[in-house]
């Protein structure tokens, strides 16, 4: 079989070119004006796994991957992609790959290179967005890179999981991919043949937004859209959106730019050009005798036909917008909470999220501005509400350095607007629930010790009946009955033990460091992270413990299986529920050469000699130091403690919507209702499932974008900030357009001073590729990281404050720690050697990466 055929060749079939390749050559042949290109087929896919021997190890890691519901685990996609970087390509294929691409005119052509697999583009299956498209590409040698990142975009773990579910054996499946000279867009879209939400055959739908077709496909951009009379080909309804990104080629690609002034609220086509547009998707529905969806793209006014797929699903719906940050000249937050919960959150855990905050915090919408916010699905504190409600009762001083301990320094310039409130509007709104809450507080305090000890018996037994309710009759009684309150509980405990005492912490800092200073101070308000103490070592030394044979595995999980880096998302599994958990955990433990036990006790020798020089310079001041250290290590350790039974609840929570959506059929979908209309759904009526479809596309849109900063003053769009190629991530500003920073610093957190090889890292999934001894850089660690902790030698992040979990563990572990940077992972590359003063607050390059390091 040929490796490489041309676009409109009769042999182009689904076996040899793949659905989008098999369609593109059916429209070459019917004349449609189809961009100039080739198939590489599947015949060249099998050669370059059977000839490297590729094939094989497919099968041994599909094998050994396999779980009982027959997906593979969620590492396996990656270790098959890693192989297609392996081997040389066959010189037979790679001859007539570059023969076919010199013939394309140009032997610099730039082309765009599309996957295309033989389960795809099916009358009942399409796959879209399942195998990876490379717009851009010039060149023999890139076009044979992107030709292998093709084929090994098969294996992604949503291709797996999409093809399992599909029930599609993986060994059924080959790839081809179609290489096309580049259209040069200045405009591109989707075509419906008919409309596709309401399927009405008399109408076709066009979306049509500036650029290429990316921003268009993925979401990023609302697009013009407008609905063609079939018979008359007028236009019969026209909406104009407010265009605000498109996509454009670049020197290594493409990218996201935002749209020029005059051209974002103009309309992309013409009614004459709609009617020829509509013109050939008529066509083309002739040609295949059934509705299709059509990428096309405009160059030099001419149309060019870039793909045809059945129309399997009605179109994506427009996204729900989540942004509280609109109408407001307000100073937002995310430190701190996005430590806890640093991924987009779903629904309903944005519901149970603002349950627990509705009922925990005073003044929780003073002037109508909201205390905490959904901004883009992330979680904000909104400072303007807290620092007026400090500055009406005389705390304004006091309320600087505890958000300070808690939220990080502010950068300079930096002010927090304040509501336009009197301060007698403030008491009177706020001060008899102030007293009320504390009241509850002193009770709950009294209370706290017994539930902590009774908490996880408590919760396992309610996660154990909201598994076994049997109808979503006794589901919805339970929740009423036991669940609901128990989570208020929770929630009411940990406000008790993070409100009790709670200016300690300021008062004991503040007085530590006017006597010995910030890193003295550092060192002496350690000694939290001792066994059975702090909660956030607990991974950490339990960990330790199993390996050395003094726990076991089923003690280790009870304790720690609710405990991760997405406890608080519950459309997500806990560490427990992965049977490889414990395992992967104890390999890379296998890699330190110096476990926490042996830093810790370093870190109390260091502890020990700070007591002395406190003795030494003010005697007199050592007992009472002592006994303020120890008051607030104790309120510290109840906090923590608190909050993972408040973690710990959350998987109770994420039980319950899970059997909730199987007692109801409703499924998966459920985690995009909020808590009450999830009862709605279990009392039989399923209206709240309408909405859906569009909170899905909500959330994986803003699941597309970086992460957003830790600041944010006023009115801030989520889509556009990304588009921003000048974008802060650290800082954004309504009122201005500050430059991002070139220089990378922040808060010192822990001190002393490293210098070592940087590892920029997204996830803790990707923490197996540090290397004992790396400079972890990250956006955020919480819980979940801290078995990464006795790795590395310093840790820099971009969101933190002096009490972020990357500060605690690294002054208990003696690592130099700089939090709160903004633009760390922006500005340091993986491979970089650089040093990290955790005294100062400072990072600096000392030589940039050559190469990318491999993974450990």
């Amino acid at each position: 079989m040929d490796f490489v055929l041309l676009l409109d060749a009769a042999e182009a079939t689904l076996e040899t070119a793949g659905g989008k390749g098999a369609a593109l050559s059916e429209l070459v042949r019917a004349g449609l004006p189809v961009p100039d290109g080739f198939h590489v087929t599947t015949a060249a896919y099998q050669e370059f796994v059977t000839s490297t021997g590729v094939a094989d190890r497919i099968r041994a890691e599909l094998s050994a991957a396999s779980g009982p519901d027959g997906e593979p685990d969620a590492g396996a996609g990656a270790r098959i992609r890693a192989l297609f970087e392996e081997g040389p390509m066959p010189s037979a294929l790679e001859r007539a790959v570059a023969k076919a691409y010199a013939e394309l005119g140009d032997g610099a052509r730039t082309v765009a290179v599309r996957s295309s697999a033989t389960a795809e583009d099916l009358p009942d299956l399409s796959f879209a967005g399942q195998q990876d498209t490379y717009l851009n590409i010039t060149g023999e040698n890139a076009l044979l890179a992107a030709v292998r990142r093709c084929w090994a975009s098969l294996w992604t773990d949503r291709a797996l999981a999409y093809r399992a579910r599909a029930g599609i054996a993986h060994e059924d499946v080959s790839l081809a991919v179609v290489v096309q000279e580049l259209v040069d867009a200045d405009a591109a879209g989707v075509m419906f043949t008919v409309d596709p939400l309401g399927g009405r055959a008399d109408r076709l739908v066009v979306n049509a937004a500036w650029g290429l077709g990316e921003a268009v496909v993925s979401g990023l951009v609302t697009p013009d859209t407008l609905v063609v009379d079939r018979a008359s080909l007028a236009v019969v309804e026209e909406r104009i959106a407010e265009k605000e990104v498109m996509t454009v080629p670049t020197a290594d690609g493409t990218t996201e730019r935002p749209v020029p002034a005059d051209l974002r609220g103009a309309p992309v086509l013409t009614g004459a050009q709609a009617a020829e547009l509509a013109r050939l998707g008529l066509a083309i529905e002739e040609l295949y005798g059934e509705p299709r969806d059509v990428e096309w793209a405009r160059e030099a006014g001419c149309f060019r036909i870039l793909q045809a797929r059945p129309i399997t699903t009605a179109a994506a719906p427009r996204a729900e917008v989540w942004n509280d940050s609109t109408g407001t000249d307000c100073l937002w937050t995310s430190a701190n909470l996005g430590e806890a919960v640093p991924d987009v959150m779903t629904p309903a855990t944005w519901s149970f999220v603002k349950a627990f905050m509705g009922d925990v915090m005073v003044g929780a919408g003073l002037e109508g501005r909201p205390m905490y916010g959904n901004i883009g699905g992330r979680f904000y504190m909104n400072l303007s509400v807290t620092a007026t409600l400090a500055a009406a009762f005389g705390q304004g001083r006091k309320f600087a350095r505890a958000n300070e301990l808690v939220f990080g320094r502010l950068p300079e310039g930096v002010e927090i607007p304040l509501l336009p409130a009197s301060r007698l509007k403030v008491w009177r709104d706020t001060l008899g629930e102030a007293f009320a809450v504390m009241s509850r507080i002193r009770t709950n305090g009294r209370q706290l010790p017994a539930f902590l000890e009774e908490a996880p018996g408590r919760c396992e037994e309610l996660r154990a009946r909201v598994a076994a309710a049997a109808t979503a009759g006794e589901l919805s009684a339970l929740w009423d009955s036991q669940v609901a309150p128990y989570f208020r509980r929770c929630c009411h405990m940990l406000q008790a033990a993070t409100r009790q005492d709670g200016d300690s912490l300021v008062k004991v800092r503040g007085t530590l460091e006017s006597l010995v200073g910030e890193q003295d101070a550092d060192l002496m308000t350690t000694g939290l992270g001792d066994e059975g103490q702090l909660a956030s070592m607990g991974p950490l030394l339990g960990l330790e413990r199993l390996a050395r044979g003094e726990t076991d595995r089923d003690t280790y999980t009870r304790t720690y299986g609710h405990r991760g880096p997405h406890e608080f998302e519950v459309s997500l599994p806990r560490p427990a529920e992965d049977a490889q958990w414990i395992d992967r955990q104890l390999a890379a433990l296998g890699t330190v050469e110096e476990d926490a036990a042996l830093r810790l006790a370093r870190q109390t020798t260091a502890r020990a000699a700070a007591w002395d020089r406190l003795a030494v310079e003010h005697p007199r001041r050592v007992a009472g130091m002592r006994g303020a250290v120890d008051a607030w290590a104790a309120s510290a350790r109840l906090r923590e403690a608190a909050r993972t039974e408040v973690a710990r609840v959350f998987w109770l929570l994420r039980t319950f919507v899970l059997r909730a959506g199987e007692v109801s059929g409703a499924g998966e979908d459920l985690f995009f209702l909020s808590q009450q209309e999830i009862i709605t759904v279990l009392g039989g009526d399923r209206e709240p499932l309408a909405a859906v479809p569009a909170r899905r596309a909500a959330y994986e849109g803003y699941r597309a974008l970086p992460t957003y900063p830790t600041l944010i003053r006023g009115e801030f769009d989520p889509a556009a900030w990304a588009a921003d190629p000048n974008r802060r991530a650290d800082l954004f500003d309504a009122r201005n357009t500050t430059p991002a920073r070139d220089t990378v610093a922040g808060s010192p957190a822990s001190g002393g001073v490293v210098e070592g090889i940087a590892r920029v890292i997204a996830t803790v999934e990707e923490g197996e590729a540090i290397r004992p001894g790396e400079i972890l850089v990250t956006t955020v660690t919480n819980i979940g990281w801290t078995p990464l902790f006795t790795r590395i030698s310093a840790i820099v992040t971009d969101v933190g404050a002096n009490l972020s979990h990357a500060s605690i563990v690294a002054r208990e572990l003696g690592i130099p720690a700089v939090v709160g940077c903004g633009n760390a992972t922006t500005r340091i590359r993986t491979g970089d050697r650089i040093r990290v003063d955790g005294g100062r607050g400072t990072v600096d390059v000392l030589e940039a990466a050559t190469a990318t390091p491999e993974p450990a």
